[in-house]
């Protein structure tokens, strides 16, 4: 081995005599060694690389599908109207409509893209430039003075990213909204965002924005309008056109406009004109808060016609908001200012129309006090409201309202009923009068007549689902059913023996209006004679001129009808129609407590009459069938049936050899 130089002088004279050979040597490893360095350079950057990479991107989620985006990230809301589009009610927030770039006016979607991305149709979902500029103000100031989103990256972080303000969060904004920029043109990106952009005062997108604040559609929006909601998707809660948010908005209004000159969108002269305009608010909507027992049983019924709908929906209902409310505030006033004495605190009520429509439901005397829906959900006995359905069978098996029965003593094993005239009773009676009189001993005979099981089998037909067990003080109503399903039966005298199906949605969309449920029409079961649908409309109608319903009155229109009291006056019905719209009332207390000796020809009929006069008008006269005509009998006249009804049972029932021995006797 050589031996170092020890001075400079000796190096370079052990340097002059190194062979070539020596020097290519050195060089390759000098090569060499430099070459490790650089790859293991590039191994660090690139090690460093992936790290920050994998730090940015880890668990970027995909890009949803275009259809998924309209419906991510959406709170639960349903938007309620009436048969005419009027908004009753929004639970959740608001959606409003869907709303397409071409059916809105030019300076609509310009005022946007001035307020919000003025390169919106140059970049490619993320502007560099804007990036850069922002990241120099930024350092500049010390502290955070600029933003750079697009219109695309708020897109990309309201409906697919969370809210974390983070280096790896932006990154991700980024780069899914260069990938939404591949899959969706610009006008459906723009469109995208004004239709899921948030409005303040709970409105999200467009259709809602100008319902809520103008109470008119997109499409009719003006230049100074459309530059005055574009300034809150900035701050939509500092900038709230409702309350003190108006004065800020008007502020930034000027930016907007002056942005739009810019971009040539617009003039000078426009743009003051827009500036100087004074914009009319619409008043902020006030729902009734009494609808509730409307909207929490339309919602039950929704989940049940569509399981799994999305997010947002337009449900289309059949009440009919003047009546509602007017039937409302006058039961709440009956009930407040009679309730007292009479010891009853709740009432329940329900309109339904011909063809089944739900045009009026009240659920309680004051929804905000008690939610708990007495229409509906409430199972209460109904005592002789329930009769209708015994006789209903006792004709169906070959009974005559002027038959004979008799009001006597009687008994089914240890159950005897009682008259409500305890003690009294009134001998032979026709099937009629007996039910205009609502004798329970006959309407007990007439039970047992035709079984337990062809009365609940005939109130199955009629609509009534409740439990029903096969017991003789069925026929009496002592078994426990909803108004809704008493109201609903009484449907079918109505109808001439057509089962009444009531509904409360007429239709159900998205609002994108997407159609998901219509009711369909269809003709309804036949499931009473129409012969004995008329007779028991005759005979329900008698119940109003001269028996227990006369409280019942409806000036200038023919309705038969029914009441009801169960044990203790705990419960007091009146069900009844005319032939446009069946209604029942329900009066009681919700701790099942006694009222003091309230029947359902008293106070419950005085409702339902209040109820049916609302109802009806404008409405045009149609006579009932089987009912019309129908006179006050004198006592005399139906004894005088009665006797000869009697007569003529004995004679049939003895053979014609018997009848001949007699006579010639």
């Amino acid at each position: 081995m050589a031996k170092r130089p020890k001075t400079a002088a000796a190096a370079n004279r052990q340097a002059a005599t190194t062979t070539p050979a020596e020097k290519a040597l050195l060089k390759r490893r000098v090569r060499k060694y430099v070459a490790y360095g650089v790859v293991a350079l590039i191994a660090l950057g690139a090690g460093w690389g992936a790290m920050v990479y994998n730090r940015l991107y880890a668990g970027i989620p995909d890009l949803p599908e275009t259809a998924e985006l309209w419906e991510s990230g959406r709170e639960s809301s349903i938007e309620f109207l009436d048969l005419e589009g009027n908004v009753l009610s929004i639970r959740g927030p608001r959606y409003g409509r869907a709303v397409y770039i071409e059916e809105l006016p030019a300076h609509v979607s310009q005022a946007f893209i001035a307020a919000e991305d003025k390169r919106f149709y140059e970049h490619d979902g993320a502007d560099t430039q804007a990036m850069a500029r922002a990241a120099w103000s930024n350092f500049s100031s010390g502290r955070t003075v600029s933003g750079a989103s697009t219109i695309t990256q708020q897109l990309v972080k309201n409906l697919i990213l969370d809210s974390r303000q983070t280096l790896s969060r932006k990154a991700q904004e980024v780069r899914l909204a260069r990938q939404l920029e591949e899959r969706l043109t610009k006008a459906e990106i723009l469109e995208l965002y004004l239709n899921r952009v948030y409005f303040g005062a709970r409105a999200y997108g467009l259709g809602a924005a100008t319902e809520v604040y103008f109470d008119k559609p997109p499409a009719e929006l003006t230049l100074a309008e459309s530059s005055l909601l574009a300034t809150l998707p900035k701050a939509p809660s500092r900038l709230a056109l409702t309350g003190e948010g108006l004065a800020q908005a008007k502020n930034r209004q000027a930016y907007v406009l002056s942005e739009m000159v810019d971009a040539g969108f617009i003039t000078q002269e426009e743009a003051d004109a827009a500036r100087e305009e004074e914009v009319i608010l619409a008043e902020q909507e006030d729902y009734d808060p009494q609808l509730g027992y409307v909207l929490d049983h339309a919602t039950e019924t929704l989940r049940t016609t569509i399981p799994g709908a999305p997010g947002d929906l337009v449900v289309t209902l059949t009440i009919d908001p003047e009546k509602q409310a007017a039937v409302q505030a006058a039961l709440a006033a009956r009930i407040a200012e009679d309730g007292p004495q009479l010891q009853a605190s709740q009432v329940g009520a329900i309109v339904m129309a011909a063809n089944g429509a739900v045009i009026a439901m009240v659920g309680g005397a004051d929804y905000e006090v008690s939610p708990f829906n007495r229409a509906t959900q409430a199972k209460r006995q109904p005592g002789s409201a329930f009769k209708p359905f015994v006789y209903a069978a006792a004709l169906q098996s070959g009974l005559d309202p002027y038959d004979v029965r008799f009001d006597e003593p009687y008994s089914v094993g240890d159950w005897t009923p009682q008259n409500y005239t305890k003690g009294a009773y009134l001998g032979p009676v026709t099937v009629s009068e007996s039910l205009a009189k609502s004798l329970n001993t006959v309407a007990a005979q007439l039970g047992q007549e035709v079984t337990e099981d062809q009365i609940i089998a005939a109130a199955r037909r009629f609509g009534i689902m409740s439990d029903m067990r096969p017991l003789p003080s069925i026929a009496l109503g002592s078994q426990e059913v909803t108004l809704w399903e008493l109201t609903r039966a009484y449907g079918a005298f109505m109808l001439q023996g057509k089962r009444l199906d009531p509904y409360l949605i007429a239709r159900i969309e998205t609002s994108r209006g997407d159609l998901l449920y219509e009711r369909p029409e269809y003709e309804p079961a036949q499931v009473l004679n129409a012969q004995d649908a008329r007779d028991m409309n005759a005979m329900l109608a008698r119940v109003i001129v001269e028996g227990t319903g006369t409280a019942a009155k409806l000036p200038g229109w023919t309705i038969a009808g029914k009441t009801g009291t169960s044990q203790d006056w705990r419960d007091a019905w009146f069900i009844g129609y005319s032939s446009s719209y069946v209604a029942g009332v329900w009066v009681g207390n919700d701790d099942d407590t006694a009222m003091k000796e309230v029947t359902g020809g008293g106070f419950p009929a005085s409702l339902w009459s209040d109820v049916m006069i609302l109802t009806h008008e404008g409405e045009r006269r149609r006579g009932l069938a089987g009912a019309e005509g129908i006179g006050k009998l004198s006592d005399e006249a139906e004894r005088r049936i009665a006797y000869y009804r009697t007569l003529s049972s004995a004679f049939r029932d003895i053979g014609p050899s018997q009848y001949a021995s007699t006579a010639r006797e």
